[in-house]
């Protein structure tokens, strides 16, 4: 596992988020293609709150102590739950990004991490402070693509698209 290339995709994002969304108008990064997807504004608010609540408490604790129980996420219509759509988008990225450089910063001042020590999780198994790391920025990827797939159907709203290309 190459800790360093993940810990460096983790830091790219915290940039690209913010370049991607700053420029947009309230209505676009609140806008929902259909009521049961999220906006580009509830997935960055989802972002945010999954790097203190999940991801970065999740592989500390795994690296500290594997056997320590994980504290409970309930992610079930978390959006909704917390109002994300109705938040400032602006600060919602602020927190992300702020939240994203605190990570960043912590993964690095880590000394001989032992990414082996495995946490072994309900429903999902053994996980690894590496795969959890892994996971990390997989979960990135999966919403760098939902971010796309709103922008996408915003220029979509705005005229044809066939000449871009198939999605």
């Amino acid at each position: 596992m190459n800790a360093e290339a993940l810990v460096a995709r983790l830091a790219a994002v915290g940039e690209a988020v913010p370049a991607l969304v700053g420029g947009l108008a309230d209505a676009d990064v609140r806008w929902k293609p259909a009521p049961e997807h999220w906006s580009i504004l509830e997935v960055a608010c989802h972002m945010a709150d999954e790097e203190t609540e999940d991801f970065r408490a999740r592989v500390g604790s795994t690296l500290r102590d594997p056997a320590a129980a994980w504290p409970p996420l309930d992610l079930k219509d978390v959006a909704q739950r917390r109002g994300y759509n109705t938040r400032d988008p602006r600060a919602e990225v602020a927190k992300f990004v702020a939240a994203r450089r605190e990570s960043v910063a912590w993964l690095r001042s880590l000394r001989n991490p032992d990414w082996s020590r495995t946490y072994v999780h309900r429903s999902a198994g053994p996980l690894s402070a590496g795969d959890l790391l892994a996971s990390w920025a997989a979960h990135d990827a999966l919403h760098l693509r939902q971010i796309a797939k709103r922008l996408h159907g915003l220029a979509a709203l705005e005229g044809k698209i066939d000449y871009a290309g198939q999605w």
